[in-house]
């Protein structure tokens, strides 16, 4: 076996768990952390999955390390916020063999709604984090976190954001640790977390605490890099430690490997050796607040922004004066439903129907974005169903409001919200856009598309059938390329007081990669109303539309909205 190799970040934490001996994972898919349960299950002598949701992945991984297996759960940072109740109670338990929660932010929203940092979770729920810098780092912080959750009884959170996750470097493979199970021993005190023992387990947490306060400053992950240069030292972490020791190759550098704890002790004696010391660091000023609260003078929101990322322009620009270039213009490529999408004809009708479309999380939010326009919130996953409820009690039924949602998601969090629409008996009409995966992320299995994670046959939850066991009854299931139908569907849904959901059925297009019959143009009257659809593979030509032959799947939702019938479809070219 080569014993160094050219990975991906979420590869190397992969492998980190690998070699730390970790038997059991769960994650749910999210950008940009997909890729580590991924690579993980490509391992010999390996558990992993994809969960309906973070909450039951970390459930999953607390469950496998208490039964004495070394275990990890992994999400990106949004995801924390559905498992923060098991995390905030596993730092009261403890463990038996080491947990690992791998979070992953997104400064810059490349793929996230919110900017969250997840540095905040770490110290509120007293549990120990860790964030590398690049692939070695991260494969072998790995490795440190589940020694550290064993010796002081805690599980740990390993931070990364998306440009650590997403880069690439060479990294030191090594041999698995292997693990036999530690045993599992009955103890209610320790475990079940009914008020009486939780108050004891608090008094150990707070102790834990502050042991790990005094381990961390002598933790070789955090240290001091100093230079001839005495004026300047910068505290950092993560990526933005690579970017200062690009843009500021002669100042002194306190590196944090430890979000929390904070090695206070070690960057107080690293500020006394600097005239003037700052933190750089990516949305929140979480160190720089730390070190202000422990009497160290420090500046760093001054310079840098709360929003987005840091990069080494701007670090430059701060502190030489040096103007970033000013970037060519280029035309604007705003995201959009690939050509052939399922759910483009489905939007064509909410905006034709001009309903309020409570949205959620996944490709179907595009449908927000002109010419489609149909889309009127966002918020998370699950929260259209809750929140087209929430509109129809306040307005006494009258709201004409939809919620939309994907398979995936609908499993992840909207089921519940269904159940709680006809327990209280509300007229919400739910749309479930079943293009059988979690698109979004990259075409993952989930529990309703009959494959695992290993893509071996699994059992399948049918949609209909859930829905009905939830007490739907008025429930219909359409073609999602079918317009009129979709439209019949939505009529006769929104028209009813009772619950209602239309399931509109139809694949990726990008899973079906079989050659497909082409639309083509013949006398268009140049009407502009395919245009509506928003299609890449529509564009406005010279003498009437033109369609791309290589975009074009076929679809045929284009000839269907076309009044004129100029849009044809051809013979299947093999």
């Amino acid at each position: 076996m080569e014993n160094k190799e050219l990975m991906l970040t979420n590869k190397a934490i992969a492998r980190g768990a690998y070699e730390a001996g970790v038997k059991v994972l769960s994650a749910y898919p999210g950008t940009p952390s997909t890729e580590i349960a991924e690579n993980f299950v490509k391992h010999d002598n390996v558990y992993a999955e994809w969960a309906p949701n973070e909450k039951v992945a970390v459930e999953v991984a607390i469950g496998a390390s208490l039964a004495g297996a070394r275990a990890m759960a992994c999400m990106k940072h949004v995801g924390l916020n559905v498992a923060a109740d098991p995390l905030f109670t596993v730092a009261y338990t403890g463990v038996n063999a080491g947990l690992v929660i791998v979070v992953a932010d997104d400064p810059g929203m490349h793929s996230s709604q919110n900017e969250q940092d997840s540095r905040y979770y770490a110290r509120s729920a007293h549990v120990p984090m860790l964030e590398p810098s690049s692939a070695q780092e991260a494969k072998e912080f790995v490795k440190l976190a589940y020694e550290i959750s064993e010796q002081f009884d805690t599980p740990v959170l390993v931070r990364e954001t998306t440009r650590v996750a997403h880069s690439h470097g060479i990294v030191e493979l090594c041999e698995r640790d292997e693990r036999a199970l530690k045993p599992y021993q009955k103890s209610a005190e320790k475990y079940v977390m009914m008020p009486s023992n939780a108050i004891r387990r608090h008094v150990a947490v707070e102790a834990r605490d502050e042991a790990l306060k005094e381990y961390v400053n002598g933790c070789e992950i955090n240290r001091a890099e100093y230079t001839a240069e005495t004026e300047i030292g910068v505290v950092c972490s993560g990526v933005v430690y690579e970017y200062v020791k690009e843009a500021l190759p002669s100042a002194n550098v306190f590196k944090v490997g430890t979000p929390y704890p904070l090695p206070i002790k070690a960057i107080e004696a690293f500020s006394k050796k600097v005239k003037q010391l700052y933190v750089i660091e990516e949305l929140e000023p979480y160190m720089e607040d730390a070190l202000k609260a422990a009497g160290i003078a420090c500046k760093g929101k001054e310079l840098f922004s709360l929003q987005g990322e840091i990069s080494v322009l701007t670090i430059l620009e701060k502190f030489n004066g040096a103007a970033a270039p000013t970037a060519e213009k280029v035309p604007s490529r705003p995201p959009v439903m690939c050509a052939g999408c399922p759910h483009r004809g489905v939007f064509y009708v909410l905006n034709k129907l001009k309903l309020t479309v409570n949205g959620d999380i996944g490709c179907y939010t595009l449908g927000a974005v002109p010419p489609l326009s149909a889309v009127d919130t966002c918020i998370c996953m699950g929260a259209s169903v809750g929140m087209s409820h929430g509109m129809k009690k306040a307005t006494d039924g009258e709201s004409k409001c939809v919620s939309v949602i994907g398979d995936s998601t609908f499993l992840h969090s909207g089921v519940t919200g269904l159940i709680n629409a006809v327990y209280n008996r509300s007229g919400i009409t739910l749309l479930i856009l079943d293009n059988s995966t979690t698109g979004m992320t990259g075409h993952q299995q989930h529990p309703a598309t009959g494959k695992n994670l290993k893509g071996e046959p699994a059992p399948t939850v049918f949609l209909d059938e859930l829905c009905r066991a939830c007490g739907v009854k008025d429930l219909q299931i359409v073609d999602a390329y079918d317009v009129k139908a979709v439209e019949k569907a939505v009529r006769a849904a929104t028209a009813t007081d009772e619950v209602s959901v239309i399931i509109a059925q139809r694949a990726c297009a990008l899973l079906d990669k079989t050659p497909k019959a082409k639309v083509t143009v013949k006398d268009c009257k140049n009407c502009g109303v395919c245009k509506k659809l928003g299609c890449p593979a529509i564009s406005q030509g010279e003498h009437g539309i033109v369609i791309d032959r290589i975009q074009c799947v076929g679809c045929e939702v284009c000839s269907k909205v076309c009044p004129f019938g100029c849009l044809v479809k051809e013979e299947a070219q093999v």
